[in-house]
């Protein structure tokens, strides 16, 4: 990338780098393009590698003037070969961006230099990168607050001798000492802290520990569903923590699809429009599928067979969803006021299902283990199809208003 000149017009500079993840950049994205529409005299440059900015280059055309597009070169591992080495592409990510982003940094000249840097928590390394060169860092955790807290007071994991523990013994013995968290179970935790491979957990645990390190923590979060999570946090950590709100894409959406010119688009919802008021479900599980090829098959099987209209998109308009439980996917199901039918597969993905049924009641979780005779083989035998479209009406509707006042305090 060539010398970047930025206009002596803006007051100040926001770098953002985010983890090459779908989960993390359009998160991050949207909360730069938030940023950018709020604050005109700020520019805002966004950094991902070159594979990234081609695969986010067409959602980019409606980005405020002041948000740009900055690259460094594809020192880590395809997308389209990521899932083959899960550990080796994190590694990369850790190790290799680091050198490029600063040599990013000083392309840029005056009048205008970088005056904050906003990071995904998962890329430490750009905290010292920062600090090294006196520029504040705000760091940006993907996933929920409580994920966040859980993380954050490890520790205590062990002083309740709930770490290390066999699940198979004591999984639904309860984490009740966790800060502003509300019981749950060991199996509702994090996948991760509890897999063989430590890898992934020690690096949650480097995270965390980068987090005082820095000048900020945002947390893409809804205050009004989390607050006693982040209360507690707020007292705790020694830096400024703020809920900025949800920071997804749909908050445009719901005003807009209706005008929209693809026709891809238009198809489904001329479809949507046919079908009976919320008796649609909506079925995602992420960008990153890591069900197996038969649990997709039965899956894809009993859906079919249960008669039940079914939609791989357009969550707004349907009447309930099917998801995995990733962090973005719950916060827009809450915004689109639809219940839940939870499939969590790993990780923090638990965590989130926990929080849908039993903190928010507003879905059912579905237990891998019987996703064959809920959904399976015979027609009409779709119980929980039926029920979970009646389930949250009472209280989706409170959410959806808790958000939208979240939303446009910002």
């Amino acid at each position: 990338m060539d010398a970047v000149t930025v206009k002596p017009t803006y007051r100040s500079h926001v770098v953002a780098i985010p983890y090459p993840g779908r989960g993390h950049v359009n998160p991050l994205m949207n909360f730069c393009n938030i940023l950018a529409s709020k604050q005109p005299d700020t520019l805002v440059t966004f950094v991902v590698t070159e594979e990234w900015l081609g695969l986010i280059s067409s959602s980019s055309n409606n980005s405020p003037s002041n948000l740009q597009f900055g690259s460094i070169p594809n020192v880590i591992p395809s997308e389209l070969v990521r899932n083959a080495d899960p550990i080796g592409f994190v590694g990369a990510a850790l190790t290799k961006m680091e050198a490029p982003f600063e040599e990013l940094l000083d392309r840029f000249r005056q009048p205008l230099r970088p005056t904050l840097i906003v990071t995904d928590a998962f890329l430490f390394w750009a905290i010292g990168v920062g600090n090294r060169r006196n520029i504040p860092v705000a760091s940006f955790f993907p996933m929920s607050s409580t994920v966040f807290s859980v993380f954050y007071h490890f520790d205590l994991l062990a002083q309740h001798g709930h770490f290390p523990v066999d699940l198979l013994e004591k999984g639904n013995e309860m984490v009740d000492y966790i800060p502003g968290v509300s019981p749950l179970r060991l199996l509702d935790l994090p996948s991760l802290i509890f897999a063989s491979n430590q890898y992934m957990l020690h690096r949650f645990l480097d995270l965390i520990s980068w987090i005082p390190k820095a000048q900020y923590l945002i947390l893409p979060s809804i205050y009004e569903l989390e607050s006693q999570v982040i209360k507690a946090l707020k007292e705790r950590i020694s830096i400024p923590v703020y809920a900025i709100g949800p920071a997804i894409p749909d908050l445009k959406l719901r005003d807009n699809s209706s005008s929209s010119s693809d026709n891809n688009e238009l198809s489904y919802l001329q479809w949507l429009d046919c079908q009976p008021e919320s008796s649609v479900l909506y079925v995602s599980l992420g960008s990153h599928v890591a069900v197996s090829s038969a649990q997709m098959d039965e899956i894809a099987a009993g859906l079919f067979n249960s008669g039940c209209p079914i939609l791989c998109c357009a969550i707004l308009l349907s009447g309930g969803f099917w998801t995995h439980c990733g962090w973005n996917s719950v916060k827009e199901g809450i915004l689109a006021g639809v219940p839940f039918l939870t499939f969590p597969i790993f990780a923090d993905q638990l965590t989130h299902s926990k929080m849908i049924v039993e903190d928010w009641k507003i879905g059912w979780r579905m237990k891998k283990e019987v996703v064959a005779t809920t959904f399976g083989g015979k027609r009409g035998n779709c119980r929980a199809c039926a029920e979970i479209y009646g389930l949250g009406k009472s209280c989706c509707p409170r959410n959806e208003k808790k958000i939208k006042r979240a939303s446009t305090s910002m």
